[in-house]
């Protein structure tokens, strides 16, 4: 706020505009420098819902130019200023809080309706937690345990599509403990063994719930599990790491 009025000033000094009511000449280019800073200054204030009152503006700025006495106390207008900032501040402050409310409900509603009619879909079973999966092979070895090492491969997308993280993109699976991703994850290895494939339909409170950039989403993961047991050799996929540690 502060830097926008300065910045009004020093152009209508530096170009020795005369605030006197007259015909405005935009063909000088001065006269098109300060009314172009005026209008974005003007558009600015409109943006974050400031009142603004041109005369009162004008009347300033005539009176700091001209070396008069101010109409108030410099202490009145240092707390006027500060006031009008906390206000912008706060009012911003309260855009983005519903801003943020609203996409959050936006995404839950998105993901609830996904999961309703993926319910329907043939092979989809729901467990329930409120897990949704499809087998797409059982495996033949072992079932792995929640505290049991998993090597895999897996690709993780939005229900829009957006993939977010794949193994297969980087080029090497990922081995973690499986109780130390998502609660999705932990419950949908188990019911596969090594060598088996399924795809995991994750609700936001078996995923992230409000936590993370992944927050509020509904998840879909396709798991090639490899081996259960073995060395670690990566971080839990992106999307699956335990939600205590977001």
């Amino acid at each position: 706020m502060r830097y926008l009025l300065a910045m009004l000033l020093s152009v209508i000094l530096m170009s020795n505009l005369c605030l006197a009511e007259e015909k405005l000449n935009l063909k000088d280019e001065k006269a098109k420098a300060n009314y172009s800073v005026g209008y974005q200054i003007g558009g600015d204030f409109k943006r974050q819902g400031v009142s603004m009152n041109a005369a009162a503006i004008i009347k300033g700025i005539e009176d700091a130019l001209s070396g008069a006495e101010p109409l108030m106390s410099p202490q009145e207008m240092h707390a006027t200023l500060t006031e009008l900032k906390r206000k912008v501040v706060a009012d911003e402050r309260t855009k983005l809080r519903k801003g943020r409310a609203e996409t959050e409900l936006q995404y839950l509603a998105e993901g609830k309706k996904f999961m309703e009619e993926n319910a329907a879909k043939p092979g989809v079973k729901t467990t329930a937690s409120g897990l949704q999966y499809k087998i797409v092979k059982q495996g033949a070895g072992k079932t792995p345990k929640p505290t049991d090492e998993v090597t895999v491969n897996y690709r993780g997308t939005q229900i829009n599509g957006n993939e977010f993280d794949s193994s297969y993109e980087r080029g090497e699976p990922a081995t973690f403990q499986l109780n130390g991703v998502i609660k999705g994850w932990t419950e949908g290895l188990q019911l596969i063994q090594e060598g088996g494939n399924i795809q995991l339909f994750i609700p936001p409170e078996l995923a992230y719930a409000g936590r993370g950039p992944l927050a509020h989403r509904t998840l879909i993961f396709d798991v090639e599990l490899i081996t259960v047991g073995g060395k670690k050799l990566a971080e839990p996929p992106q999307g699956a790491q335990a939600q205590d540690k977001q």
